[in-house]
């Protein structure tokens, strides 16, 4: 970052207390226009809680949230929606009775005129999602009129960044563990995904316990423990052995 060019988004010495627990001591954050930065960390390290107040679920006792060097205010997931902040959230939150357009439209549902009666707009809304899903995620779904329950689980995935694509001007998407319960072949494809969103030029925080998908997809890795953020490691130079040791060691977090 410089005065010219500031980071798409600077989080500085977030803090969150829940009763007398701290979930969160302190964390600066930075994410640059077109970059994968990884968080890792325990479970308890308060990853959750970070990303929460980004997207709006938690607001911070204390620090600063930038958005292009321009301080912000995120008090809801409205806010941040505003911003260009969202989120896909493990479950995924897609009703499994609905097609896929259905679920990306789910709460802005389009709709037409027909003798003064206002009804959905069924075709408008299956062309968008087509549209949206092969434009921007990259996927094509020959069975979009099925139930999304009925769709593999990297398809499912598609279709939840399909919505938070469509439905904002979109800077940052957050997804967390985007691969769990996946198997081989729809991880394959849903690390393929988040490259292509790079390539696009998004920017993306993933939350991931596996570490050989983080050093697939992510150029740069930030660890938290305890709340803390231990150190934060280029990809391209350390190892998932120096990581590792960042999410295991007392010592290696203090010496970071």
């Amino acid at each position: 970052m410089t005065d010219m060019h500031p980071s798409l988004l600077e989080m500085s010495g977030i803090v969150k207390h829940f009763g007398g627990l701290t979930a969160v001591a302190g964390v600066d954050l930075e994410l640059e226009r077109g970059e994968v930065l990884a968080i890792v960390g325990d479970n308890g390290a308060g990853k959750s809680t970070l990303i929460k107040i980004l997207t709006g679920v938690f607001v911070p006792d204390e620090g600063e949230i930038k958005m292009e060097g321009v301080p912000v205010r995120i008090g809801n997931r409205r806010d941040a929606r505003a911003l260009g902040i969202e989120a896909v959230y493990q479950s995924l939150a897609l009703v499994d009775a609905l097609d896929a357009a259905g679920n990306v439209f789910l709460g802005h549902e389009l709709r037409r005129s027909f003798m003064g009666i206002r009804l959905l707009d069924n075709a408008r809304m299956a062309a968008e999602a087509t549209r949206v899903l092969k434009d921007n995620v990259g996927i094509e779904l020959d069975n979009l009129s099925e139930p999304t329950i009925h769709l593999s689980g990297g398809q499912r995935q598609a279709v939840a960044i399909a919505r938070a694509i469509y439905h904002a001007d979109l800077k940052v998407l957050v997804m967390d563990e985007p691969t769990a319960s996946l198997g081989p072949e729809e991880t394959r494809n849903t690390l393929a995904l988040i490259r292509g969103l790079k390539e696009q030029g998004m920017a993306l925080i993933v939350i991931s316990h596996n570490l050989d998908h983080v050093f697939a997809i992510a150029d740069r890795v930030m660890v938290m423990r305890n709340g803390r953020c231990s150190g934060i490691r280029s990809t391209a130079e350390a190892t998932k052995r120096d990581v590792l040791g960042l999410i295991v060691s007392e010592e290696a977090a203090a010496a970071a």
